[in-house]
């Protein structure tokens, strides 16, 4: 899986994308979700979406992975202090955790950078509990987002909310919810593990 582009990884390490992403983003994506337990974040960058999670969620156990060495080098030095994170490299589509091992895997932003997102979908439904949840947010396919990826020729691939909806569906996943927000440039997804 391929890494951002310097001017997408330089953006996700800013001051500004921490605080909006804290502020803003993380509560309108978990809205009406209460994390506990196993937690996985895929996707993290420099760490800003898990230091809202672990503040929000003291009582989880957070562990927070990328596939891009410098953004997990960030994430490690932003959280490192915290005794309920984890910080690990980890490639979504061969994810290197234990069947079942999450109550939720949360996934902001990380989705459109996976070419192969279909085969992402099937490794969290794996570490995923049965009943566990999977809840976040992507860019939508939308001409802006095309534009900016583009325009900073990082690889991607946009998510058609629609698409996502189904291949939710066909990756073992139940009560799948997609919905656009912020003028339909992002969908935040929310989907439950079927139990056996």
């Amino acid at each position: 899986m391929p890494a951002m582009s310097v001017l997408e990884a330089a953006f996700c390490r800013s001051g500004p994308w921490r605080a909006i992403a804290r502020r803003a983003i993380l509560p309108w994506a978990l809205q009406g979700v209460e994390l506990h337990g196993e937690v996985l974040e895929l996707g993290s960058g420099s760490g800003a979406m898990a230091v809202g999670v672990a503040r929000s969620f003291p009582s989880v156990q957070l562990t927070v992975s990328d596939v891009d060495p410098a953004m997990v080098a960030a994430a490690a030095r932003l959280l490192g202090d915290r005794g309920n994170v984890i910080v690990d490299q980890a490639d979504v589509t061969a994810l290197p955790y234990p069947d079942g091992a999450f109550e939720f895997v949360t996934s902001c932003l990380m989705l459109h950078h996976v070419v192969d997102w279909r085969r992402g979908l099937q490794e969290v439904a794996r570490v995923l509990r049965p009943g566990g949840t999977f809840v976040g947010y992507d860019l939508a396919d939308t001409s802006i987002a095309s534009a900016v990826h583009v325009i900073d020729r990082s690889p991607y691939l946009l998510l058609d909310p629609d698409d996502l909806h189904r291949e939710l569906l066909e990756a073992g996943f139940v009560d799948v919810a997609v919905r656009a927000g912020f003028a339909g440039t992002v969908a935040r997804f929310l989907a439950r593990r079927s139990t056996p």
